[in-house]
């Protein structure tokens, strides 16, 4: 398909595909990592109390507030916060502002799948580096000509993470090159590289709060880093939208840090949802990674994943199923509550004995 109107280079463009949201009701929906237990009251009272005559009236550009609670609960200064409509966006304005570079960016040949579409949109070279035969990130793998790093941690789809000890090691060893670092999954079992933005300059830490806190329908993100990499950040979104949050993204997220301790509770149900539904999928004969996030990445040796996610579609369930290279039999299931979580198992139960 193409236009007459479009620019050479959009009809060449592989946009990428996001998880379904389904249009019906009465599904078990564990097919794009959404929280399982919802938001903070708080934010709810925050947003209702938002929704006024200031509405008329431009947001702050600068999100002031917001960027002093997340340098406060990150322990950095002001400087070092920059936020955005969804990680995704700071995704996207990090991937333009640094990585339009002569020597490659370096990334896994399997984990978030925007990658390469940020790469080919913005003419950025890269070079997709095979994770291992356990689907782990060799950082042995990457010591090769390259202006920067992009790594998930934990990554997706596979939901392994790497330790702290040995992306340090790494940084101090490569001043030379960016590392960015996507966290979006971090507080459900991983460990945040962000203190290392005190001691290293070529560190850029993103997160969401689309997971842990619950906001994926608000939008925002944002990224942790020196100053001099925030700065730049910021000449491009001033470039293109000097407003990227609005006056309830801003209002919404800043509750939802002023209450942490109810993200931080759900976080712990997630986590421990997830052992058990990993306990049992193992019992059923599944290989199940191990997984730092609110989401498992597993596959039954009987059957393929296409067979799986059918089937559970079926049953009013909806996974995440790649039809992929390597990861063609395997599916990413989101860690639903007590309830989703026995539906989920109740339909393979069935499944494997047949």
């Amino acid at each position: 398909m193409s236009c007459r109107y479009w620019s050479p280079f959009v009809k060449d463009i592989v946009p990428y595909t996001p998880g379904e949201q389904p249009k019906v009701t009465n599904l078990v929906k564990l097919n794009t990592n959404e929280n399982a237990y919802g938001v903070s009251p708080r934010v709810f009272e925050a947003l209702k109390q938002t929704i006024n005559d200031n509405l008329r009236l431009y947001p702050d550009p600068e999100a002031t507030q917001l960027c002093q609670a997340l340098a406060n609960l990150h322990q950095v200064n002001k400087e070092n916060i920059f936020v955005g409509n969804g990680s995704d966006e700071v995704l996207g304005l990090a991937f333009y502002t640094f990585l339009k570079q002569d020597t490659p960016t370096l990334f896994p040949d399997i984990t978030y799948s925007f990658y390469p579409v940020y790469c080919e949109l913005f003419d950025i070279p890269y070079v997709q580096i095979p994770l291992d035969e356990e689907f782990r990130v060799n950082l042995n793998d990457y010591n090769r000509e390259a202006s920067a790093i992009v790594l998930a941690n934990p990554n997706a789809p596979t939901s392994i993470a790497l330790d702290y000890e040995t992306i340090e090691n790494w940084v101090k060893t490569h001043p030379q090159q960016l590392i960015i670092i996507d966290e979006a999954y971090v507080d459900f079992g991983g460990q945040t590289v962000i203190p290392l933005i005190q001691k290293y300059p070529n560190v850029l830490v993103i997160r969401t709060f689309s997971k842990f806190y619950a906001l994926a329908g608000l939008r925002v993100g944002y990224a942790v880093g020196h100053a001099d990499l925030i700065e730049g950040l910021r000449r491009v979104k001033d470039s293109f939208n000097s407003y990227p949050l609005d006056r309830l993204a801003q209002a919404g997220a800043l509750a939802a840090i002023n209450d942490i301790q109810w993200s931080i509770d759900h976080a712990k149900r997630i986590i421990a949802n997830r052992e058990k539904m990993t306990n049992a999928l193992k019992a059923l004969g599944f290989k199940v990674l191990e997984s730092s996030a609110n989401f498992v990445f597993a596959m039954h040796p009987d059957f393929s994943g296409e067979t799986l996610a059918k089937t559970l579609r079926q049953e009013n369930i909806i996974v995440r199923h790649f039809n992929k290279p390597r990861i063609q039999n395997w599916l990413r299931i989101t860690v639903g509550t007590e309830e989703e979580c026995q539906a989920l198992l109740k339909v393979f139960q069935k499944i494997c004995a047949k």
